[in-house]
């Protein structure tokens, strides 16, 4: 019983904000070096979206959030980040598939995966929801078709545009 209260608690200060979003150095899909601070300190709303190129729920994540993005942005005054997984192998790859799948949001590489230690989760996909001083204020695991309006709900929260 006490085990399960300090998880509550401890969910509770998670999704309060003040847990900002780890200021690690990744790469960008041309090989330049760039800190999430350069994207999450904008004062932006901002999705954060693990994935890699061999699972197909991120993709279906990505893909079905693709689709509403634009309005997204414009409406929430938003950005999503798609930080890819992939090793130095399989980093080859996603330039062709981002430009196949039309995805036109920013994607980044965490083919070391300093990003996803820092934040301390497992598998992907993992998506992050920050508000706009660049603090987590909500998080999920995996995707099932609906989650996106979950998220939706969530971004809309953020902006008072309920």
């Amino acid at each position: 019983m006490i085990f399960s209260f300090v998880l509550l608690l401890n969910s509770i200060v998670f999704y309060a904000g003040n847990n900002p979003f780890p200021s690690i150095n990744i790469k960008s899909l041309d090989g330049k070096t760039v800190s999430t601070d350069d994207y999450t300190k904008q004062g932006k709303i901002t999705v954060v979206s693990f994935w890699a190129t061999w699972c197909t729920p991120c993709k279906a994540e990505l893909d079905v959030i693709n689709d509403l993005y634009s309005e997204w942005a414009e409406k929430y005054n938003m950005q999503l980040l798609a930080i890819t997984i992939d090793d130095a192998r399989g980093l080859t790859k996603v330039p062709a598939m981002v430009q196949s799948k039309g995805w036109e949001f920013i994607v980044l590489a965490d083919s070391k995966q300093d990003l996803m230690q820092a934040l301390n989760f497992q598998t992907v996909p993992q998506t992050f929801l920050l508000n706009e001083k660049g603090e987590i204020v909500y998080s999920h695991n995996g995707f099932k078709a609906g989650d996106e309006i979950e998220l939706e709900h969530k971004i809309a929260e953020l902006s008072g545009k309920k």
